[in-house]
């Protein structure tokens, strides 16, 4: 990773038990081991700051993951991250926030609509993500078509 470069990893959460409400679900025993999965591909990597959505399966993902790294990121919940969130809205705080090397642990359909913006400038979902679906994208900075994506990697 060349200086100036900024590393954007957008993981979606494991795969989670189908109770109400939809904040409060968590991650089923086979959605813990995705996750652990996906986190293999992170060892090693310069993760500095994990953002999360705060519905609980994307948190119990995130700190799955934070205990995997070697050099352990902060965690921080925002609400910007949840599944409705507007994909201009994370590219405007990641911005704001500055964030070299950031993850991002999030939902369906933001996730999805992500990638088609960062990549392609497009707000579609070109790309299946599914459950702890891990994208990796480089590029001066975290905006609209500019980041080339590098990899996805499914937990499947």
């Amino acid at each position: 990773m060349s200086q100036g470069t900024t590393t954007v990893w957008i993981l979606r959460h494991g795969e989670a038990a189908n109770t109400a409400p939809d904040s409060a679900r968590a991650l089923t025993k086979g959605g813990r081991e995705q996750v652990l999965r996906s986190a293999a591909h992170l060892a090693g990597e310069p993760v500095q700051r994990i953002l999360a959505s705060p519905y609980t399966r994307a948190q119990q993902t995130a700190q799955l993951v934070q205990a995997t790294l070697e050099v352990p990121a902060e965690l921080h919940t925002v609400s910007w991250l949840t599944p409705d969130s507007d994909p201009d809205d994370v590219i405007t705080e990641l911005n704001r926030l500055g964030l070299g090397n950031v993850l991002l642990v999030s939902h369906q359909p933001l996730v999805g609509m992500l990638l088609g913006l960062l990549d392609r400038g497009e707000r579609v979902s070109p790309y299946a993500m599914g459950t702890a679906s891990l994208a990796r994208f480089e590029g001066a900075a975290p905006l609209a078509g500019l980041m080339t994506l590098r990899s996805l990697q499914h937990s499947h």
